[in-house]
């Protein structure tokens, strides 16, 4: 049965005329194609052995996770659907701060930035001076696209604990600054975070502000740290910092 199927699969005539198998092909080679650009070579091998399936699985294992609207941008803490019925019975019973801002990092994880806006002020009204609370409504708002709203917590945030969230807090303080045109002030925050921390979203950007000022040695031995960082970083690391390794590729191949 097997075999009958790779016959039918290498005969081009049957593809063409079933339109079920020219789907499934065409959704194998674009995983395939997706696991090898991904360096993912164990999946690379089942999706190319196993017809259909494989490339399904991993279709939701890894490419939905690697294609989040909040790629590059991580917050801790789970993102499933179960958590989330968990901390929505818990904020039933117990309405605490904490729990709605929990769930604010879940939705937010998951790209439903409103919602987590929405359970973040929702912390903030039950306890206003909470350090956490701040710096992720402050980079929510960020990805709303309202950078002057989320500036005056970020700041705030960074001048009360500059490591705040192992330096994310002042990424997104960086990454406010540059979306409100404050270049020189986010090139200060940028270097900042690459003297204490080696996150390929950090030193990409960072590289890029030195590219517009044609600082372009500067700009390379960034964007090499991140590939040369990318090589012997376990899975999971590579799997959270592709999108940031890919714009350094990008960004090198201009240069």
């Amino acid at each position: 049965m097997f075999n009958s199927l790779i016959h039918r699969i290498a005969d081009w005539s049957f593809l063409l005329t079933n339109p079920v198998s020219l789907a499934l092909t065409v959704f194998q080679i674009w995983m395939l194609i997706h696991a090898i650009r991904n360096r993912e070579w164990l999946w690379a091998l089942f999706i190319f052995v196993g017809w259909g399936l494989a490339a399904l699985w991993y279709y939701f294992s890894v490419y939905q996770g690697s294609s989040s609207a909040m790629s590059g941008f991580e917050l801790p803490g789970a993102q499933n659907r179960a958590r989330i019925r968990q901390l929505q019975a818990k904020i039933h019973h117990l309405d605490n701060a904490y729990h709605h801002f929990q769930l604010g990092d879940v939705y937010f994880q998951r790209g439903k930035l409103a919602e987590a806006e929405k359970c973040y002020r929702a912390a903030l009204e039950r306890d206003p001076n909470d350090i956490d609370t701040r710096a992720h409504l402050g980079q929510c708002l960020l990805r709303l696209k309202r950078p002057a709203e989320a500036r005056p917590l970020l700041d705030a945030v960074c001048r009360e604990n500059l490591k705040h969230d192992f330096g994310y807090s002042l990424m997104a303080y960086a990454e406010t600054l540059m979306a409100l045109n404050e270049t020189e002030a986010a090139l200060k925050m940028w270097q900042h975070v690459g003297e204490n921390h080696s996150y390929p979203r950090a030193k990409v950007q960072l590289a890029e502000l030195y590219l517009a000022r044609n600082q372009n040695d500067l700009a390379r031995a960034q964007l090499n740290d991140v590939i040369t960082d990318d090589l012997h970083a376990p899975g999971y690391q590579r799997r959270r910092d592709r999108v940031w390794v890919r714009r350094a590729k990008s960004l090198l191949a201009r240069l």
